[in-house]
């Protein structure tokens, strides 16, 4: 491999992830010493959000900590990701919020990996915007329905549950900031591109003001840069920038452009499953015992 290094670019890049292999190898991650509920939200479209919600989850889960993926987007990515059913007619996230229906009956397991449940998503959350608004307490109820759940785990005996993520619409509506009300932290995927950085000023006042009026503890975390392509010089500008912008709560992994990753949903996995060995999946593994540590 060290010779491998010496004369070519694809010997580099091959002896570059085989260190980062084995530093992960046989790695336990810690558990929180509470449940992080994480709302990953970015209202740009396209930036990797629900690709990084599942397979920072599936990472997780896959050392053996206790996962669950919420999908408050009406579209269903994640819970496709995941290989849920969300069929009009499957009860999902849209019967807890309009109609009060316990989380616990909601939520499936992943079946490619163990640890990993999610609450699904259906097409009937398109108009739950529109039925959200006259509701009372509108904006607390997926945060009660949460809590509910965690007394409910508890009081049967199951284990409490370490990490709780929130994939949301690319919108700031009402199902978004009861994503933001109901989490503590708040994860952004950004785009190595050159509109990375547009729209995430009105992101974070819009975080201001749900931390004024709304959910004082909410924190932006952690910022996790997607699509990076090393080949080019703007990939590595756009990273130093959010970096030197937000120093603190940007990881050092970085997720690059892949086929792989692309490819997954469309076989109802995460790249974790897809193709463990890929590039990709070494990213969000770096990624989520990064997240772990910080914990």
């Amino acid at each position: 491999m060290e010779s491998m290094d010496d004369s070519s670019p694809l010997g580099r890049e091959l002896a570059n992830e085989t260190r980062r292999r084995a530093k992960l190898l046989g790695r336990t991650l810690p558990r929180p010493g509470h449940t992080r509920i994480m709302t990953v939200s970015n209202q740009k479209g396209g930036v990797g959000k629900t690709t990084t919600t599942v397979n920072v989850a599936a990472a997780l889960a896959t050392a053996g900590l206790k996962v669950l993926v919420i999908d408050i987007d009406p579209q269903g990515n994640a819970s496709t990701a995941l290989g849920i059913d969300h069929h009009a007619d499957v009860d999902s996230i849209y019967d807890v919020l309009i109609d009060d229906l316990p989380l616990s009956k909601v939520v499936a397991p992943c079946p490619d990996v163990e640890n990993l449940i999610c609450a699904p998503a259906t097409i009937h959350l398109a108009g739950a915007e529109i039925e959200l608004v006259s509701l009372v307490a509108r904006e607390q109820r997926l945060r009660k329905a949460i809590d509910v759940y965690a007394r409910e785990r508890e009081e049967s005996g199951e284990a409490r549950l370490d990490y709780i993520f929130i994939d949301c619409p690319p919108s700031l509506g009402l199902l978004t900031v009861n994503a933001f009300v109901a989490a503590q932290e708040v994860l952004i995927p950004i785009q190595c591109e050159y509109y990375a950085l547009e729209g995430l000023s009105q992101l974070l006042k819009n975080i201001e003001m749900i931390q004024k009026h709304l959910n004082a503890e909410l924190v932006v975390s952690t910022i996790l840069l997607t699509m990076y392509d090393g080949r080019t010089n703007l990939a590595a500008q756009v990273a130093a920038e959010v970096r030197e912008h937000f120093p603190k709560q940007v990881l050092r992994a970085l997720v690059p452009r892949s086929v792989r990753i692309s490819e997954a949903p469309s076989y109802q996995q995460t790249v974790m499953t897809y193709d463990p060995s890929s590039s990709g999946a070494l990213s969000y593994l770096e990624a989520a015992a990064e997240i772990a540590e910080r914990g």
